[in-house]
């Protein structure tokens, strides 16, 4: 799954807020949500098919963890695209300038 389609539910980008800050084992993400068990384990087998987390089985336990690097490439590329819109203001107060600059010559 794509990282933004992973991104796109709440519940995941809590999930992810929660790893933010260091490892969890299942139960304990599971225990922070209002919702079934296995609903939690769909989210978090969406987030690592997508990179964005991983686990480690420790005993009977799977202690995830984020993957910062898939958020790296998820914030480059909003980056860019805030890159080209502040690119495109620019340009647009370069061209009012420019018309100001017409007008006070003229008058």
């Amino acid at each position: 799954m794509d990282t933004f389609d992973a991104l796109a539910d709440p519940t995941r980008r809590q999930i992810i807020a929660m790893l933010a800050r260091g490892e969890r084992s299942a139960g304990e993400i599971a225990g922070r949500f209002p919702i079934a068990g296995p609903s939690v384990s769909r989210h978090l087998k969406v987030l690592r098919e997508s990179g964005l987390v991983s686990y480690r089985q420790q005993a009977t336990s799977r202690l995830y963890r984020l993957e910062p690097e898939r958020l790296g490439e998820a914030r480059e590329w909003m980056d860019a695209q805030l890159d080209a819109v502040k690119a495109r203001f620019d340009r647009l107060g370069a061209h009012l300038d420019r018309i100001k600059d017409q007008e006070e010559g003229d008058g």
